[in-house]
């Protein structure tokens, strides 16, 4: 059965370049847009059907994507994505993640979480132990969001922790709840803060690359962070709690080691992470992108005689073919701004959206555009579609555009299918969940924060606006 579904996979996903093909190329003749704009979007539809089909890497799409851009267009197009700060932040971020892992520090914060939640013995009260437990990984997990740039390599960080805390559990149930509670803040909280994760970056080099402008570290934390972070944690607590209930004969084998003292590393790299979220916070004074947060933190990590490892031998253990990817998207992003199909379609935006209608209704319908789009196209690529199009939209009708980027951003965290985002592919990748319960799990987080949530957090941007 198992290769009968694969095999299925397999030849749809083998479908995904010829369909690409067949659209880029309707898309082409068929775009009521000037030659330029009608290839940048069959590039784009091309690209964007690989992406869905992941028949190769993602990364590899993109190098494909830049050396198409580069010849339909120009080499400074292609390589566009590769000069803005979004896409170095997101290095840097992998460079933090893979040092906070060297210096053990992940590893010894996951055990220090389990001590202090688990003040007693733990086979005596396992429920008690469990609902801790829950809490427990999801606050750090949430707090990951602050300190790791990449929702991936947070994962990769955190992953192993919860694995790890829910076998000490006989029930599937409790290994389940204590692997999606940490698991799914730590990704879904992503919009809470903007240096969270990849489509924040994406969507902040857009906004700059259009404006001139910029969204500060701590706007975007004072607006977002009350609701989807916070907010979300107690919705995805609700949720998972409700789906993996304790029951009375739930066992856990006994704790019997003690936790011991962090190593000079381990404090070391504490305090240089530390010192990376203080240049984030303190951007209103300073007003540095928040790169230099995160070059400042891998500067320290690796410097002679405080640092916690070797520069290449930590930069040579990473893989950063994601890099490839981002900047694929920048440059679509780009390049429908530089061919006027950005602003085109925020003209017929326009006539569909009542921009004399309140702001909170105008936000609403900018959500459920996004969230419908990303049915179609996963999160990064709807970013690099969507973002030009809002932005252009909201200068063009006199609207507030922070608050309607922000806006998308927010929808672009409502995933309901692991092809939305490469972060659910990860988590499938520790073969601790089946797809279908993945799916199960994540659209009731999402539903919840859309019924529960978004009003409140639209109503927050409608205000803020």
């Amino acid at each position: 059965m198992t290769n009968v579904a694969t095999a299925i996979v397999r030849d749809r996903a083998a479908l995904s370049v010829p369909i690409g093909l067949v659209a880029a190329a309707g898309v082409r003749l068929g775009a009521p847009f000037d030659p330029a704009g009608a290839t940048m979007l069959a590039i784009t539809a091309f690209c964007i059907a690989l992406w869905i089909g992941n028949l190769i890497s993602p990364a590899y799409t993109g190098v494909l994507c830049l050396g198409l851009v580069g010849l339909a267009f120009s080499l400074d197009l292609a390589l566009s994505g590769f000069r803005s700060p979004a896409t170095w932040l997101i290095a840097f971020g992998l460079v933090m993640g893979e040092a906070t892992r060297r210096s053990g520090l992940a590893e010894w914060t996951g055990r220090w979480i389990v001590h202090r939640v688990t003040v007693d013995d733990p086979a005596v009260h396992p429920v008690r132990t469990y609902r801790r437990l829950l809490a427990g990984l999801s606050l750090a997990g949430l707090a990951l969001v602050l300190v790791i740039p990449v929702g991936i390599v947070r994962v990769l960080v955190l992953a192993p922790v919860a694995l790890e805390v829910g076998d000490r559990f006989d029930a599937r149930d409790a290994k389940l709840g204590l692997f999606f509670g940490p698991i799914l803040i730590t990704y879904l909280g992503t919009v809470a803060v903007l240096t969270g994760g990849s489509p924040n970056i994406v969507v902040l080099g857009i906004f700059e690359s259009i404006t001139g402008a910029s969204i500060a570290w701590t706007e975007w934390f004072v607006l977002l962070f009350p609701v989807m972070g916070v907010g979300r944690l107690l919705v995805i607590l609700g949720v998972v709690y409700a789906l993996y209930r304790p029951q009375a004969d739930w066992t856990i084998e006994e704790q019997t080691s003690t936790l011991r003292s962090m190593t000079g590393s381990e404090r070391r790299m504490l305090a240089f992470l530390l010192a990376g979220v203080a240049l984030w916070v303190t951007d209103v004074f300073h007003g540095l992108h928040p790169v230099y947060g995160a070059m400042f933190v891998a500067v320290l990590a690796f410097l002679p005689g405080i640092g916690i490892a070797d520069f290449e031998d930590t930069v040579g253990g990473i893989d950063f073919s994601i890099l490839f990817f981002i900047a694929a998207v920048l440059a679509i992003g780009e390049g429908l701004t530089r061919t006027n199909v950005a602003s085109a379609l925020a003209e017929r935006l326009l006539t569909i959206v009542p921009t004399e209608a309140p702001l909170f209704a105008v936000l609403a319908i900018v959500f459920l555009f996004t969230v419908g789009l990303m049915f179609v196209i996963s999160g990064l690529a709807a970013a690099s579609v969507v973002t030009p199009v809002v932005v252009a939209f909201a200068a063009d009708a006199g609207l507030p555009v922070v608050p309607i980027t922000l806006t998308e951003a927010v929808a672009l965290q409502m995933p309901f299918f692991p092809y939305q985002s490469a972060v659910l592919v990860v988590i499938l990748a520790y073969e601790i969940v089946e797809a279908r319960e993945l799916i199960r799990v994540v659209s009731a987080v999402t539903l919840a924060t859309i019924l529960i949530l978004v009003p409140i957090q639209l109503g927050i941007l409608a205000m803020a606006g």
